[in-house]
């Protein structure tokens, strides 16, 4: 069965619908890098990822169908969660996994534009927040074999620490323009860690 005789949604890894979306999708990603959600097309989309314009109508329908499934794959082309032992060493390998993407020039390119994209389309915004959803979900286990271990207090809510890591990274990139780098990075972990050692981050504050 070829990709315009799956049924919708459909993926066969391995298969020739797999081998499309990877196509199409890594196409997408590079037009928003290059160009911005507002020049995106889905006809263009096409004829980068040499396949015809129907199949892409077909599968994605519309340009935030297509930003939606963008942004699954990446969810799940995402590296997994790095295991160190220590809380600040967690929190460390999270805030330079994010700084290292904010930081490619592809990549960063096509998060400011799905981000500027989600402020102005709510199906846009419905994706990314799944997309950090799944992020946040992945390393948020990190924070809690740190209150097993005792490092931190028995309440603290993982997720508010994950993302007390990524946000000052993403301020830089989006609002002051100030240098984003490894240093930077470290010392957002090391932030989210203190606070988070120090109580800030308890469920019942």
């Amino acid at each position: 069965m070829g990709f315009d005789d799956a049924d919708p949604g459909t993926v066969r890894p391995g298969g020739r619908t797999a081998r499309v979306r990877a196509a199409v999708l890594r196409a997408a990603g590079d037009a928003l890098a290059e160009r911005g959600f507002a020049h995106l097309d889905l006809a263009d989309v096409a004829r980068r990822a040499g396949v015809g314009k129907t199949t892409v109508y077909r599968r994605w329908g519309t340009v935030t169908g297509l930003v939606a499934d963008l942004l699954v794959d990446m969810a799940e082309q995402s590296l997994p969660r790095t295991e160190t032992g220590s809380l600040l060493g967690d929190l460390r390998a999270n805030a330079r996994l994010v700084w290292r993407t904010l930081t490619d020039p592809r990549q960063g390119a096509l998060f400011k534009a799905v981000i500027a994209a989600a402020t102005c389309d709510a199906k846009t915004a419905e994706a990314l927040h799944r997309f950090y959803d799944v992020r946040v979900r992945e390393w948020a286990p990190c924070v809690q074999q740190a209150v097993d271990r005792g490092e931190v207090p028995a309440g603290t809510d993982p997720y508010e620490v994950i993302r007390a890591v990524s946000a000052p990274l993403y301020y830089r990139l989006l609002t002051s323009g100030e240098r984003l780098d490894e240093a930077a990075a470290d010392r957002s972990a090391e932030a989210a860690a203190a606070a988070a050692r120090a109580g800030v981050y308890l469920r019942d504050r």
